[in-house]
């Protein structure tokens, strides 16, 4: 079934109560929403948008985005977000790849990307600005005319989501409307989740967290959502006496222990506090403990599958792990060296559920490179226990989480080794007091190298500012093993502490 018809059943008794709050002061009411959702569907459909088109947004956070997103669903077609940090170049490589009907995009950049669209054979680009207003919206006001709901599949695409790619190329990992419509319901049920409950919501929503997990448990609830644009202490504060839940990335809750005004009393109307998308530490787990009396609740997830495990709503939270495997997922450990399956210790975590993905778009071959007799390989590094409790302790490959974000550094040292005078680059994540992880690089260079100031400057030209260095060091050689692999670990190692002051 259409996951759109899914949300709109959910609230056809609750059409007078308020589905979205704004900072504004602003409300929308459930009837409202699915009024605007019905009239935008429209404008996609007059723009020759079909069931299965791709309809790509670059867009920043706003309940005008998600309209523009559940109109997608609506019409039967498939949401392709991208993170708003995208330069052209990246965003061409999507356009190309994705081959969208419809472009949206920010009003800021329509001059550059109309053209590039026009260049790729989009049919139309629609603007949509943070305010909510662009061409999008001013279409959808000119007539009341709207789109019906289509039928759908449960195993038709609902979107596509793109992850980084280890050698520069991501991956476009499509989801289903059963794919998220059954993760969204096993994480409502054991999320314990109420239609008093009201979900205070900084997350951005070009990424699985904050617009798959946290709008689809409060949408089919349904219940309140609290809108911010962006996470901010002072917005978070005010807002905490009126939610119930609060989904995060683990900075989050490093920012708000930073500020005095956090405490007991501001937390006292709050159910459960959520984090994920990066590793929580146990010293920031114990803090938050200290300070508000409640343990946050960890999970774990990825692009390809939406929630995995989680620690439960009632039992122990344990710092440091990831929780269980969800009711309707399964998981098992394969020893990397070995090749066998292990029932308990460390291995690479595969999985398999109802939640996992369909594979790449447009790339049969990486696909099956990724799945295993049917299990889908996550390449993290997990430690199970006897009680089937799951720790994440490593990554089979060389991802850095900065602030909730992936990078793969491959993408980092292709654009690096570009660069003039630059023999070769190794590109490592390093921790950092705020986002967890930052990036760091190691060149080999010759003395006409740019120098790190410009290194760091073109790196800005040509990428999101997420995976721009915060540092680029020379160095005489890079060390490496006896395979000749450059030994990544020793360089974490060595440079962990630079940017700790």
């Amino acid at each position: 079934m259409n996951l759109y018809q899914r949300i709109m059943d959910a609230s056809v008794d609750r059409q007078l109560d308020v589905a979205f709050s704004l900072p504004s002061g602003a409300r929308w009411t459930h009837a409202q929403l699915h009024e605007a959702v019905a009239r935008c569907a429209r404008v996609l459909s007059d723009a020759g948008v079909e069931a299965g088109d791709r309809v790509t947004v670059q867009v920043e956070k706003s309940a005008e985005n998600i309209v523009l997103y559940l109109a997608v669903l609506r019409i039967g077609a498939v949401f392709v977000p991208l993170n708003t940090a995208y330069t052209d170049v990246e965003l061409e490589y999507f356009l190309t790849d994705a081959q969208p009907r419809v472009l949206v995009c920010d009003p800021r950049r329509l001059e550059s990307l109309e053209a590039m669209a026009l260049r790729l054979g989009v049919a139309a680009t629609f603007t949509l600005g943070a305010d909510g207003r662009g061409t999008l919206m001013a279409t959808l006001e000119q007539s009341m005319e709207t789109a019906p709901v289509r039928a759908r599949a449960d195993g038709d695409l609902a979107a596509i989501v793109y992850t980084s790619g280890t050698t520069g190329r991501s991956k476009g990992a499509m989801l289903t409307h059963d794919n998220l419509f059954t993760n969204a319901a096993t994480l409502r049920q054991i999320w314990g989740w109420q239609p008093d409950d009201v979900l205070l919501h900084a997350l951005p929503i070009y990424h699985v967290h904050g617009l798959f997990v946290a709008l689809h448990c409060a949408l089919l609830e349904p219940s309140p959502i609290l809108l911010l644009p962006r996470f901010d202490v002072d917005a978070v504060l005010a807002a905490l006496p009126e939610a119930t839940v609060l989904m995060g990335v683990p900075t989050f809750y490093v920012r708000l222990l930073a500020d005095v005004r956090f405490d007991r009393r501001r937390c006292a109307h709050m159910r459960l506090f959520i984090s994920g998308s990066a590793p929580l530490l146990p010293e920031t787990f114990a803090a938050f403990e200290a300070r508000t009396g409640q343990r946050i609740l960890e999970r774990y997830g990825m692009t390809e599958a939406g929630m995995i495990t989680s620690n439960p709503l009632h039992g122990e939270r344990v710092a440091g792990t990831v929780g269980y495997p969800l009711p309707d997922v399964e998981v098992r450990l394969r020893c990397p060296e070995q090749e066998t399956v292990v029932q308990e210790g460390v291995g690479v975590l595969e999985i398999r559920g109802p939640n996992v993905f369909q594979g790449y778009w447009q790339q049969p071959e990486r696909t099956a490179a990724e799945f295993r007799e049917g299990w889908f390989v996550t390449g993290d590094l997990a430690q199970r226990e006897a009680d089937g409790r799951v720790s994440i302790v490593g990554r089979h490959k060389d991802l850095i989480i900065s602030g909730g974000l992936n990078i793969y550094p491959r993408e980092i040292e292709f654009e690096i080794n570009q660069l003039p005078g630059i023999d070769e680059a190794a590109v490592i994540g390093v921790p950092h007091p705020d986002f967890g992880e930052a990036v760091i690089a190691l060149v080999v260079a010759s003395d006409d190298w740019p120098g790190e100031e410009r290194v760091i400057a073109e790196l800005r030209a040509r990428l999101a500012g997420f995976k721009v260095p915060r540092r680029v060091l020379r160095t005489a050689e890079l060390p490496r093993n006896a395979m000749g692999k450059v030994q990544k670990a020793l360089l974490r190692d060595t440079h962990a502490a630079i940017l700790s002051g």
